[in-house]
């Protein structure tokens, strides 16, 4: 099956109302508006193909470059690989969610996540944060490097409040990620998040930033705390 042929299949799911919510959420043209779960039956069908991600995601097509990180064989993503779909992401569902899955899964999550961090580039910041907390959630704490991780709580409970828009946001999701999936800080970053209180986003529709010490609470509840995710592709 070539990227034609998946693009193809991509056009005919699409529909006006998901394009709709898609275009709402910072999605450019192209986009067909294809539901999450329908791209899921393609993923399930493909499982994962590396070149086929690529030339997915160099579509352009907003629906297409989301399904390419559902089905990115992330070990073999390359360092060029990496830097090349952050600088391409359209909106902020590939940015934020798409790349940093890919990202975190892959050899260079550690190393990306902080160079990305660095960027003045909202997006590209974003990314990175992002993909720090899909890795909290995925990897081991052994495997962790648990003093670096408390570094950037400090920071993000010093500077959250003075960041770009969605850098805030991603900055919270963070801080709930180290708590609710790094057990040897969930103390610290439940207090990272009491010293940060409600942050205020400007968000689009019905979306709500997550007030990180309800959140954290959930999981406890739960009893998930330290427990870690397969991928955190969803």
């Amino acid at each position: 099956m070539t990227a034609k042929d998946i693009v193809a299949e991509l056009k005919k799911l699409g529909d006006a109302q998901t394009k709709k919510t898609w275009m709402t959420h910072g999605a450019l043209e192209p986009c067909f508006g294809v539901k999450v779960e329908h791209m899921k039956k393609i993923q399930k069908r493909v499982k994962t193909d590396y070149q086929l991600a690529l030339d997915l995601y160099d579509t352009g097509i907003a629906d297409a470059m989301y399904l390419a990180g559902l089905i990115a064989d992330d070990a073999k993503m390359t360092k060029k690989d990496l830097q090349k779909w952050i600088e391409g992401a359209t909106c902020g569902m590939v940015a934020e969610f798409t790349v940093p899955w890919v990202a975190s899964g892959s050899p260079h999550g550690r190393e990306f996540a902080l160079k990305w961090i660095e960027s003045k580039d909202e997006g590209i910041a974003s990314a990175g944060w992002q993909t720090y907390s899909s890795m909290v959630g995925i990897k081991e704490d052994a495997d962790l490097d648990l003093p670096e991780i408390k570094a950037l709580l400090q920071r993000v409970a010093k500077s959250i409040h003075q960041q770009h828009n969605r850098v805030k946001y991603v900055m919270n999701s963070f801080v709930i990620a180290v708590a609710c999936f790094v057990k040897p800080l969930h103390k610290l970053a439940v207090d990272a998040a009491i010293v940060i209180g409600k942050v205020s986003v400007e968000l689009v529709g019905a979306c709500k930033i997550p007030f990180a010490p309800d959140q954290i609470k959930k999981f406890q509840a739960r009893s998930a705390i330290g427990k870690k995710r397969k991928s955190p592709k969803c």
